[in-house]
């Protein structure tokens, strides 16, 4: 029989094994956590799919990184109206508050988000009756490129161009924000495109002179 509450006890049994390591230890880099605040140099934008958690996948502690997570790694263009902005809040309170020194936006391989896409793209404008299509519309733009450059290919292949081509739109889209545009011009502040393969268990990064994702780890 399964047991229901099994994912839940995992995640209490997880959280005893933190407070041990961290709390209850008297930890000192995580008590100068507490007591000093968070100073993150990262603000790390991922897809909000279970297998890329940041954290575990680069090995990073408590207080590295701002991690924002969403549907597909998608940044919106930055503006101003009347509907709610949860990621744009999140990018400026990262870049105008923490005043953090990176941008990261990982994309990765086998992204549901984007496949949805590839499979449905009529379905992703910003009128669709489902929240995940109006969102997709802002990746709109990435699939019609790939589709463009890869008129043959499979979906496999498309999906994998279009997961890329939107890691390189959120990047351009992270220059609307008057904060981080400006941050970036002063020399401030850096922005990375990063692409990770799962099953090659491959990391890449967008170079903006070669136009091409070039390798970080073998």
């Amino acid at each position: 029989m399964c047991d229901n509450h099994a994912p839940i006890d995992k995640l209490v049994a997880g959280f005893k094994h933190f407070c041990g390591s961290h709390v209850e230890s008297q930890d000192p880099y995580y008590q100068a956590l507490v007591r000093e605040g968070q100073r993150p140099r990262v603000l790390f934008l991922a897809c909000s799919d279970s297998r890329v958690d940041p954290a575990i996948v680069f090995g990073t502690d408590p207080g590295d990184l701002f991690i924002i997570r969403n549907v597909a790694n998608i940044v919106p263009p930055y503006e101003i109206n009347a509907g709610q902005h949860g990621v744009s809040a999140a990018i400026e309170y990262a870049v105008n508050s923490l005043e953090v020194e990176h941008i990261i936006i990982n994309g990765h391989s086998q992204c549901g988000g984007i496949r949805a896409l590839c499979e449905n793209p009529t379905d992703a404008h910003i009128e669709s009756p489902h929240l995940v299509g109006r969102w997709l519309a802002l990746a709109k733009p990435a699939y019609d490129k790939a589709r463009a450059d890869y008129p043959d290919a499979d979906l496999n292949r498309l999906a994998h161009e279009c997961e890329k081509d939107s890691v390189i739109d959120s990047i351009a889209n992270l220059m609307t924000f008057p904060m981080v545009r400006e941050r970036v011009e002063s020399g401030h502040l850096q922005l990375h495109g990063w692409y990770f393969d799962m099953a090659r268990g491959q990391l890449s990064a967008w170079n903006p002179h070669s136009r091409r994702f070039d390798p970080l780890s073998c």
